[in-house]
C-alpha cells in the first residue's frame, strides 16, 4: 500500500465518525485512535509477531436492505464495507484475521480473502478452521480445505483449526475415524499449514482429554471472558470453565486465542446496574473495553479475536490494545462484582454465533434473544406490576420487539423440533427459551 493511502487510513476512522456513524452499544465513539501503539505478543512456536486484536469475520458488514432485492446469490456481505474495515486495522497494527467456511452463510472466507489480498501476504496472518460440522467424509472435507486456498488467496494458512469440537464422538467422526487430522498433520508437515490447533465447545472432561499429550497442538482456541472464568458452578451458566482451559494451556505452553470475549456483545452492553458501577471505576473507558482488558490481561493469550461489524467496534478495540493497560486490583475487584450481577438475572446465554440459523419455520432466533437480553439490561424489562415504571417499560419491549423482528420470524412460531439444539455451541435448549419468551410476550399483550 502507497503511504499516501495508509496515512488516508489513519484518519478514515474519524472521518467515517464525523459523517454520521455514531457510536453503537457499549462502544465508544471517540476520534483519534492510535498508530503504533498495538500490542503485540510472540508466539513460541514459530516467533510470529501477533496482535493481541484479532479480527473475528464472522459479522461482516452486509449491504444496505434496499440493495439485497438485487443482489444476485445470497451473498449480501459488503465487500466495499469490509475492505475498509480490513485497510484500517492493518495500518493500525492488526495483523490476524480469523475465518471458517461457516461464517456469513458461507461467504466470509472469499471476502476475507478479497480484502486481504489487496496487500503484502507478509502483513497478514490468516485463521481459519475446517468446518466439516454438516458432512463428515474425507471427500468433502478435503473438497472444503481445498476451496479454502482459492477463496482466500493463499498458498498457505497461518493457523489452521479443527472447528467447534467437545466431545468424543464429535471429534472422532469427524476428524479420526475419516483420516481428516492425519491429512491435516501431513500439511502441517508440508507447510501449507504453519500452526494446527482447535477450538472448543464442550465438557472439560473432553478438554483434559484433549490436552493430555495424545495429539500435538501448536494453539487452542477458547471462550474466555470475565463471565465464564470462574462462574461454572453457578446454575445460571453453562459448564464453561474458561479459567481452568487458560491454567491447563499455561501449564502446558500451549498458547490460547480467544472467543467471545464480549459474548457475542452480551459484555459490551451490560446490565444498567453493572454499567453505573463501570462509570464509576472509569467514566471514559468504554462497556467493551473492560471485557477485552480482562482477556488481553492474561500472558498465555495469543491474541483476543473480536467480531467487528462497524467501525466504531474497530476503533475502540484498537484503542483498547493500543496499548494494553494491565487491570489494577480494584478494576480485577469491580468485574467480579459486575459478573454477578449479569449471573442474578435472567439473561439467556447466547453469544449471536448464528448456527442455529436457518430456522426451518423462519424464526429470527438470534434477533429475539437479543432484544430480550437488551431489554433486561436497558431496564425495558417489565416483569413487576407494581413497578411504576412498568407501562413504559412494557411498551418499550413490545414495540421494540416489532421493529426488530418481523411478526412472522417471533418466538410464538417455534414449533418445538429441536433442530437448532444440536448446533448451539453454547447449548442452550432453544425451544424451552422461545416458550418462554412467547409466554412473556403474551402476557404483556394481554395487560
Amino acid at each position: 500500500m502507497e503511504r499516501r493511502d495508509f496515512i488516508k487510513l489513519v484518519g478514515a476512522g474519524a472521518a467515517l465518525t464525523a459523517l454520521g456513524c455514531g457510536s453503537r452499544d457499549g462502544f465508544s465513539a471517540a476520534k483519534t485512535v492510535p498508530v503504533d501503539k498495538m500490542t503485540y505478543r510472540v508466539d513460541p512456536k514459530n516467533g510470529n509477531k501477533v496482535s493481541l486484536l484479532g479480527f473475528g469475520m464472522m459479522r461482516l458488514p452486509r449491504v444496505a436492505r434496499a440493495q439485497r432485492e438485487s443482489l444476485v446469490g445470497d451473498n449480501d456481505l459488503d465487500q466495499e464495507a469490509a475492505n475498509g474495515l480490513v485497510d484500517f486495522s492493518i495500518a493500525h497494527g492488526v495483523n490476524i484475521f480469523d475465518t471458517s467456511p461457516r461464517y456469513c452463510k458461507g461467504f466470509s472466507e472469499s471476502v476475507t480473502g478479497q480484502a486481504l489480498s489487496r496487500h503484502s501476504r507478509d502483513k497478514y496472518l490468516i485463521s481459519t478452521k475446517m468446518s466439516n460440522q454438516s458432512d463428515w467424509s474425507f471427500e468433502a472435507s478435503l473438497k472444503m480445505y481445498q476451496k479454502q486456498f482459492e477463496d482466500l488467496r493463499t498458498d498457505y494458512i497461518d493457523y489452521y483449526l479443527v472447528h467447534n469440537v467437545g466431545n468424543h464422538n464429535n471429534f472422532n467422526g469427524r476428524f479420526i475415524d475419516n483420516g481428516v487430522l492425519d491429512f491435516l498433520l501431513k500439511e502441517r508437515e508440508a507447510g501449507r499449514i504453519r500452526q494446527l490447533g482447535w477450538s472448543f465447545h464442550g465438557d472439560g472432561d473432553f478438554f483434559e482429554y484433549m490436552m493430555s499429550g495424545k495429539y500435538d497442538w501448536d494453539f487452542v482456541m477458547i471462550q474466555l471472558n470475565y463471565l465464564d472464568w470462574d462462574h461454572v458452578d453457578n446454575p445460571r451458566r453453562t459448564s464453561i470453565n474458561a479459567k481452568r482451559q487458560y491454567e491447563i494451556l499455561a501449564e502446558k505452553n500451549v498458547s490460547a486465542m480467544i472467543m467471545e470475549p464480549l459474548l457475542g456483545g452480551r459484555l459490551a452492553m451490560p446490565h444498567y446496574k453493572a454499567r453505573a458501577m463501570m462509570r464509576q471505576t472509569d467514566q471514559n473507558a468504554s462497556d467493551a473495553s473492560w471485557a477485552f482488558r480482562f482477556a488481553g490481561d492474561l500472558p498465555n493469550v495469543l491474541t483476543v479475536f473480536s467480531g467487528m461489524t462497524f467501525m466504531e467496534h474497530l476503533q475502540d478495540n484498537i484503542r483498547t490494545y493500543s496499548p494494553l493497560v494491565p487491570l489494577a486490583e480494584k478494576e480485577h475487584a469491580m468485574l467480579k462484582q459486575v459478573a454477578q450481577i449479569a449471573l442474578e438475572y435472567r439473561n439467556i446465554n447466547c453469544t449471536n454465533c448464528q448456527y442455529c440459523m436457518p430456522c426451518p419455520y423462519g424464526l429470527d432466533i438470534p434477533e429475539i434473544i437479543t432484544h430480550f437480553n437488551r431489554s433486561l439490561n436497558e431496564g425495558n424489562f417489565p416483569d413487576d406490576k407494581q413497578d411504576a415504571d412498568y407501562r413504559r417499560a412494557r411498551r418499550a419491549f413490545l414495540i421494540g420487539q416489532d421493529r426488530r423482528i418481523s411478526p412472522k420470524r417471533q418466538a410464538n412460531r417455534c414449533t418445538g423440533c429441536g433442530i437448532c439444539i444440536k448446533d448451539c455451541p453454547q447449548r442452550i435448549n432453544i425451544p424451552v427459551e422461545m416458550q418462554r419468551i412467547d409466554r412473556f410476550t403474551e402476557e404483556l399483550k394481554r395487560d
